[in-house]
């Protein structure tokens, strides 16, 4: 193996990898109402609210109204159609709690299982805080 097929069986591995991301969702259509409204624009509204609260898995730092992961959609058609079903929006809240965790939610409830999501950006803070304060009294001593 000569030192340029070497560099270019490199480039092409370098390559397929960087690609792969863009194969992580299927070739499938998407699911019939993942971006589609449901007709009655009262049930339309209760679903767009509750995708709004609603953590895309994929994304995670997005809800499922404004991801384009193919799980998002699949969210999204779940949840319009329970609700074009009759289901309420609690419910269906929390069956996909039951089924993907408390952290499917952006607000999850503060409980023995939570409450170190709630506590952080305080004790951060109170970090910050005594930092500040060391070096504000190491600059006064000087």
């Amino acid at each position: 193996m000569t030192g340029a097929s070497g560099w270019d069986a490199a480039l092409l591995l370098a390559a397929l990898l960087l690609a792969a991301p863009a194969h992580a969702d299927s070739l499938l259509p998407s699911a019939a109402l993942a971006d589609t409204q449901l007709p009655d624009p009262r049930q339309e509204a209760q679903a767009a609210a509750l995708m709004e609260t609603l953590r895309c898995l994929v994304c995670q730092g997005q809800s499922i109204a404004d991801s384009n992961a193919e799980m998002a959609g699949d969210m999204r058609a779940l949840v319009r159609r329970k609700i074009a079903e009759g289901e309420r929006p609690e419910d269906i809240r929390a069956w996909l709690v039951a089924r993907y965790g408390k952290w499917v939610s952006y607000d999850p409830p503060l409980d023995a299982e939570t409450w170190p999501l709630w506590a952080m950006p305080l004790l951060l803070l109170g970090a910050g805080l005594f930092l500040v304060r060391g070096r504000l009294r190491r600059r006064g001593a000087r």
